[in-house]
């Protein structure tokens, strides 16, 4: 089975929705799921630094007071904390993420993509680093073993630009709008930060297909022709 996850570091639903989905496995004791993170920037004109804080951005984007904006921030930490998860908002530092998406592409082509994705959601989120910050994002690497050198080698050129940009026409081509998406098999979507139970439903009819699947193929004589196996 496989899963591809647009998902935003700077999108805190994102970090709820990948607790909700690994559950999901862990519960029904899935063993054979390949997962791919794809790109999606929630704000790809955000600036790299900015002067005002977050609750001030987020009041300031949706037309609210900052009083709303705590108060989102507070269910949502809430929300965080029934999970495991802590969202430390008052040291959360807003910036661009593209970079960050960069960074992702890269340790996929290390096989530690998952890590990756999880260290910059704690960076972002608990840790209030700056995750647009080149050194920041050079830390993170070393501290999942990837090579200082090929991350500052990335940072200063355009490598997995084309990848980002790819992700993100793929995901509007499927109708994406909002994160995170996540495509089962490329047949059933679940998007946004479902339950443990809906993700289980879904996940639970992807697998049964495919053992049916499998089971069909080997009543077929249990042979690979010039095609190879699938």
């Amino acid at each position: 089975m496989k899963v591809e996850i647009w998902s935003d570091v700077a999108c805190p639903f994102c970090w709820i929705g990948k607790r909700h989905f690994e559950s999901a496995v862990q519960k029904l004791g899935l063993e054979d799921v390949e997962v791919e993170w794809k790109s999606f920037e929630l704000d790809p004109q955000a600036k790299r630094d900015y002067e005002d804080d977050l609750y001030t951005l987020l009041a300031n984007k949706y037309g609210q007071t900052q009083e709303w904006a705590l108060a989102m921030s507070d269910d949502m930490k809430q929300r965080g904390k029934d999970l495991g998860l802590e969202f430390n908002f008052d040291k959360t530092v807003p910036t661009n993420t593209y970079d960050a998406h960069r960074f992702l592409h890269l340790a996929k082509s290390k096989g530690l993509q998952n890590e990756a994705e999880e260290a910059l959601f704690q960076a972002y989120f608990k840790d209030g680093r700056h995750v647009g910050d080149k050194e920041t994002l050079k830390n993170i690497g070393k501290g999942l073993g990837m090579e200082i050198s090929e991350i500052d080698h990335m940072l200063n050129s355009d490598l997995y630009a084309s990848e980002v940009h790819e992700d993100e026409l793929l995901g509007h081509s499927f109708g994406i709008r909002g994160v995170p998406f996540f495509a089962v098999n490329r047949k059933y979507g679940i998007s946004g930060a479902q339950p443990v139970e809906h993700f289980m439903e879904v996940l639970s009819k992807a697998n049964h297909e495919e053992a049916q699947l499998i089971l069909h193929d080997g009543a077929e004589g249990d042979s690979c022709g010039m095609d190879g196996c699938s």
